[in-house]
């Protein structure tokens, strides 16, 4: 075989292996994040509030996110009177595939990780800002100025937090010296003396995580009571499911990545006896990555929605200053230590 063969052949590997990474991850988004994840929030907020929640479909109540599923599947897709047809039907499928792609460079076990890029951190930066061009185009392109307000509001949001979380994300590669997933992990845990920074870092980043996610008490852009749910009021069954998929997915990857650069990752306090290191290592990675989706669930049904101001001025007045303060701290430890 010459050389344009095997280079032929190690590519059609390649794409073979992509194709298989992307159904895995698509899979367990689609199962783990609205299947699961609206289940796990509507037992949790039923817990909080001291309710039952769901309890009819299947024991327990556990089927009932797959029977709402199959209703949306056979609902009829309605498009608004002058509304761009385009657009419209481009933006939830925008909105979904940006929350796929997020996952690419988040590692879940050693070797299990789509593509490690040198600079996968940066990289997860860039594509979870995308989901906020899906949520302009479906508010803009729905008619309706209640969407429309809901997506200004999610694009201000976007620029506000966006900052912090860079700041979170850039002191994560000054103390680590790379941007790559993998070889952040591997540095953990973190120098003693690096604690607090960390810590700080790690708070700063929730907090914009799920502003960006547009999770209560930062869901502005949604706003049921303000925006009849704001950037979607006008989407009907499946475009309606493809933004859920976007907004529970972007939840999941936001706490993978919290998971990947603060928690460790993969790495766990112990060996699970009788497993290899693939499985202990998706093991923990999952734990962690689900009690961060917990604590934010929890949270949504804790604290009242902020006003607009309030959250602008959060941004602006408090995690921007702090985050930089982080970060010039952080940097001058690493030069002296």
């Amino acid at each position: 075989m010459g050389v344009g063969g095997l280079l032929a052949a190690v590519w059609q590997v390649e794409i073979v292996r992509m194709v298989v990474l992307a159904a895995v991850v698509f899979t367990f988004l689609a199962v783990g994040g609205p299947l699961f994840l609206v289940l796990a929030e509507r037992k949790i907020s039923a817990w909080i509030q001291a309710r039952v929640g769901p309890k009819h479909v299947g024991p327990h109540g556990l089927l009932q996110t797959v029977a709402d599923t199959l209703k949306l599947l056979y609902k009829e897709n309605i498009l608004p009177h002058r509304a761009d047809v385009v657009l419209f039907s481009v933006a939830p499928i925008l909105v979904a595939v940006a929350a796929l792609l997020d996952w690419v460079v988040i590692p879940f076990a050693p070797g299990w990780v789509v593509r490690d890029l040198n600079v996968g951190v940066l990289y997860f930066a860039a594509v979870s800002s995308l989901t906020v061009i899906g949520i302009l185009a479906g508010g803009w392109a729905s008619n309706n100025k209640y969407s429309l307000l809901g997506a200004l509001r999610s694009a201000a949001q976007m620029v506000s937090y966006e900052l912090p979380l860079g700041f979170s994300l850039i002191l994560v590669a000054t103390i680590t010296g790379t941007l790559s997933t993998v070889r952040i992990v591997e540095a953990q845990p973190y120098p003693a003396y690096l604690y607090p920074s960390v810590v700080v870092a790690a708070v700063v980043f929730l907090i914009a995580a799920t502003a960006e996610a547009n999770r209560i008490p930062f869901d502005l852009p949604e706003a049921e009571a303000e925006l009849v749910a704001g950037y979607f009021s006008e989407y009907t069954p499946m475009r309606f499911a493809l933004f859920q998929l976007g907004e529970y997915g972007s939840l999941l990857a936001s706490s993978a990545l919290f998971t990947t650069l603060f928690l460790g990752g993969w790495k766990g306090p112990f060996q699970i006896p009788g497993v290899g290191p693939v499985v202990d290592g998706l093991v923990w990675f999952l734990l962690k990555t689900y009690a961060v989706v917990f604590f934010l669930m929890w949270v949504r049904w804790t604290y009242p929605r902020l006003r607009i101001d309030q959250l602008l001025g959060l941004s602006w007045k408090v995690l921007l200053p702090v985050s930089m303060v982080n970060l010039l701290v952080a940097g001058l430890l690493v030069v002296v230590r």
